[in-house]
């Protein structure tokens, strides 16, 4: 599909900004770390799973294009994978009650929409599952993101969801659901408290939307 100004919301921001943002997005408590690709971003998520960890994913597109969920839904892994279970129970009361125990898994991976160059990370859902572990509920949160999602404030990054990423999601979720998408949840989150909780994988190429 055709969005007007994409290239607004997809260009590649200078090395002057990328290191701008990360400096700022240690300083309020997310621990960053910088991958040239997807590649390295794979590698560098797969080490930071202990064997035998608890893992669950929200819905993400990068995580798709980096090969992890291909990793994660194989069944050849160290980790005890929540996702799956998930899927595999047809009792829609049942398996709501798994998805509201897997907000607190011991990881918790995914992305967000926008990052903020003053440093707020900002992701938006309609049913609010894909966000619901990121402000608290997750012993650890492990975010891949692509460096076009960065954006120069906080206002910028919400327009970068309403005017950008939410058409492809509405695309996106009519395909997967026969249903668009809709504006339901906002999770933005300014600081971290609680030291090494949030990790956050810069990747130097666009992923995700």
């Amino acid at each position: 599909m055709s969005i007007k100004n994409a290239s607004e919301w997809t260009k590649i921001p200078s090395q002057t900004t990328v290191n701008k943002t990360v400096e700022v997005m240690r300083k309020r408590g997310f621990v960053v770390n910088i991958l040239d690709n997807k590649e390295q971003a794979l590698q560098r998520l797969k080490e930071l799973l202990p064997a035998g960890a608890e893992v669950m994913t929200a819905s993400s597109t990068t995580l798709y294009q980096i090969g992890f969920m291909d990793f994660y839904l194989g069944g050849k892994n160290p980790w005890h994978c929540l996702g799956p279970e998930i899927f595999k129970e047809k009792d829609p009361e049942m398996q709501g009650m798994l998805r509201r125990k897997a907000d607190a898994a011991e990881y918790v991976l995914g992305s967000v929409n926008a990052l903020a160059e003053t440093g707020e990370l900002v992701a938006c859902d309609a049913s609010g599952s894909r966000v619901s572990s990121y402000p608290f509920a997750a012993k650890k949160v492990i975010l891949v993101v692509g460096i076009q999602k960065i954006t120069p404030n906080l206002q910028e990054a919400m327009r970068r969801v309403r005017e950008y990423v939410f058409l492809l999601e509405n695309e996106r979720a009519k395909k997967a659901y026969g249903i668009g998408s809709t504006f339901g949840k906002w999770s933005i989150i300014e600081n971290e408290l609680q030291k090494d909780r949030i990790t956050v994988l810069l990747v130097k190429e666009p992923l995700g939307f």
